[in-house]
């Protein structure tokens, strides 16, 4: 059955699959990012989560509620950790000297496969659209991937702000 479903499954899925991981690898080396890819990303990944949701459930209240309560409940939770040490932010290139993580390929994969199982599953079942665990577990699960990577996101504009602060009070000392 496993091999239907992957022979079943559109091209383009092990496409963005591959761009997916590709993308998520590249995070486990510790280099310099932008300004720009730091905030591009997380909103793609927060859209494409998103998207899950009302794929699977429309625009239903509670499971828009549900991503919600959980993106909220796990920003406030990532926020309350520091960034690597190592990390830094560069005001004159505005880039982040960021350290190597696997959490972003693990966010990536977890977003892709909860959508990929998920389709597969309502394909297969579709009145799991009402019971009421999966119609609350699904978008909560989103959630908190989302959660995860605008916390991520905010914890490093927190850094090139505070930089930004600090390089203009020194010009004012």
């Amino acid at each position: 059955m496993l091999l239907q479903i992957i022979l079943h499954t559109p091209k383009w899925v092990f496409a963005v699959f591959a761009l997916l991981l590709w993308l998520g690898c590249r995070q486990l080396l510790s280099g310099s990012v932008s300004l720009t890819k730091v905030t591009v990303i997380p909103i793609a990944m927060t859209g494409l989560s998103l998207a899950g949701v009302i794929s699977a459930f429309g625009d239903s209240p509670g499971a828009l509620l549900g991503w919600a309560v959980a993106a909220a409940a796990l920003v406030l939770l990532v926020l309350q950790s520091p960034l690597p040490a190592s990390t830094r932010y560069d005001r004159a290139a505005r880039e982040f000297h960021v350290a190597g993580s696997a959490v972003p390929l693990l966010l990536m994969m977890g977003i892709f496969f909860t959508k990929y199982v998920v389709g597969v599953a309502l394909a297969m079942h579709p009145e799991l659209r009402q019971q009421a665990s999966f119609a609350v577990g699904v978008p909560m699960l989103y959630g908190a991937f989302s959660g995860i990577f605008a916390a991520r996101t905010v914890r490093l504009w927190r850094l090139a702000i505070s930089t930004n602060a600090m390089a203009a009070d020194a010009r004012a000392a």
